[in-house]
């Protein structure tokens, strides 16, 4: 690992001047996909579970993003792929700002936005960047700015607000699992059974117990770990957040997933996605948007649109539609600009990074769950998905493995395969990839960080 070069001596100042892009991280040591940040000087140390069990209601906590359990199990991955690609792209530096990313961190921090930053900053180095608001003075505004989460049974940390922003933090290449974020505790639950402890989740209505079709799911299906491989992907949430401020805006009192239940009501009443729109045109996405977005204005307040009756009103219906704006002009006009233009719409840099991301092969075979034994691939492409494999794995010629958001104790071996990816994967044990015949994806866009415990060697691989 290494510790990276010193910050410069001049930073640059956020008004005004001109912001700076890290392409990469800088002080990060890659070795296929398992991304090693050194802790700077002076950063904050993560709570252990014993701490975690002292703290009370309103405190601030300092974590880091690998200490965190999902409470939902599906986000909009177009929304990350929204800010990720605003993270790895210059128009905010070229536009003479800093990079989104900085005022991001430093408003879920409660800190405001990004004062100074230093060339090469990156964001799992905050000594690298500074804050419109120090440490210790919060305002009250400022504190309604950041994320929550619940202290559980044995001092374990569960995420109740912000699975989309802290897994953008986490996906972004100067990121990580290891990136430290002060998070307000809503409530300490750590003395409870589990049982108590879900039922009082439940009836806080702190946890979303549905997946990306509105199934119900248990808690034992919640993801393990915050990371774009452990969630599935909710187009309607999605398609919810590119219409805020055009068909609804966020209330001042915002009840508890509120994207998710103008989703849902989307989803059932037919209107928008998936199938009506090809969602990897810009045109036809902007136009289910629009669609969406009138349906949602054109709604009476009192119009009841959640499971427990919440009406239109109460979940931020915005009327008149673009706030009685041209379609050219206010946010819609705003989400329609292209990737070409100097301030791109948000739509825009969502699909630009989707195009990135690599897909990898249909799957022919699938594991899920607990798997105790070897396990061969002859032929095809096997994935694991949300799998607990133990024993080995080993790929042959011509075919393919895919692995994402899962654990591996075991060697894996793969000599002449169509394609590996392995991403959000923590294996224990050796790996070696020799002559991969398309792609070996280990790290990248969209490629959740690997945790590899093991001998690794790579061999003749092309990669993505």
């Amino acid at each position: 690992m290494s510790t990276g070069p010193a910050p410069a001596p001049s930073p640059q100042h956020r008004r005004p001047g001109r912001g700076v892009l890290a392409a990469a991280a800088a002080g990060a040591l890659a070795l296929g996909g398992l991304t090693c940040l050194a802790a700077p000087a002076g950063a904050a140390t993560a709570p252990t579970p014993g701490a975690a069990l002292k703290a009370q209601p309103g405190d601030l906590l300092d974590v880091t993003l690998d200490q965190l359990r999902p409470t939902q199990s599906a986000v909009g991955y177009d929304e990350v792929y929204y800010k990720l690609g605003r993270y790895t792209s210059a128009k905010d530096e070229l536009n003479g700002n800093v990079n989104k990313r900085f005022d991001d961190w430093c408003e879920t921090n409660g800190q405001g936005v990004a004062a100074t930053v230093q060339p090469g900053a990156r964001l799992a180095d905050p000594t690298s960047f500074t804050c419109t608001v120090t440490l210790g003075q919060e305002t009250a505004a400022g504190r309604a700015e950041m994320k929550t989460v619940v202290v559980g049974p044995g001092g374990a940390l569960y995420l109740t607000d912000g699975h989309h922003t802290l897994t953008s933090f986490l996906e972004a290449p100067d990121g990580g699992p290891g990136l430290h974020i002060r998070l307000i505790v809503q409530a300490n639950y750590g003395t409870l059974s589990q049982a108590a402890f879900w039922q009082a989740m439940q009836e806080h209505r702190w946890v979303r117990l549905l997946d990306e079709k509105n199934q119900p799911v248990t808690v034992e299906q919640l993801p393990p770990h915050l990371g774009l491989a452990y969630f599935h992907d909710d187009p309607y949430r999605s398609l919810v957040y590119f219409t805020r401020d055009i068909g609804y805006t966020v209330p001042a009192d915002a009840a508890e997933y509120l994207e998710f239940t103008w989703g849902d009501w989307l989803r059932g009443q037919g209107i928008g996605l998936p199938g009506s729109y090809d969602t990897t045109d810009s045109a036809s996405y902007l136009a289910a948007v629009r669609t969406a977005s009138q349906a949602m204005s054109a709604l009476p307040g009192d119009a009841v649109v959640a499971a427990d009756g919440r009406t239109a009103a109460e979940l931020g219906r915005l009327s008149p539609w673009n706030a009685g704006k041209k379609p050219t002009g206010g946010e819609f006009g705003k989400l329609s600009a292209p990737i070409t233009e100097a301030k791109p719409g948000k739509l825009a840099y969502a699909l630009d990074f989707r195009a990135k991301v690599p897909t990898g092969p249909a799957c022919t075979t699938t594991v899920t769950g607990r798997r105790t034994g070897p396990l061969v691939v002859s032929n095809g492409t096997t994935c694991l998905t949300d799998a607990q494999q133990t024993g080995p794995i080993v790929v042959r010629a011509g075919a393919s493995l895919v692995v994402k958001g899962s654990s591996v104790t075991g060697p894996v071996q793969a000599v002449g395969a169509a394609t590996v990816q392995l991403c959000g994967t923590v294996l224990t044990g050796p790996m070696s990839i020799v002559n991969t015949r398309d792609h070996l994806t280990l790290t990248g866009p969209g490629c959740t960080p690997n945790t590899l415990n093991g001998p690794l060697q790579l061999v003749g691989n092309p990669t993505s």
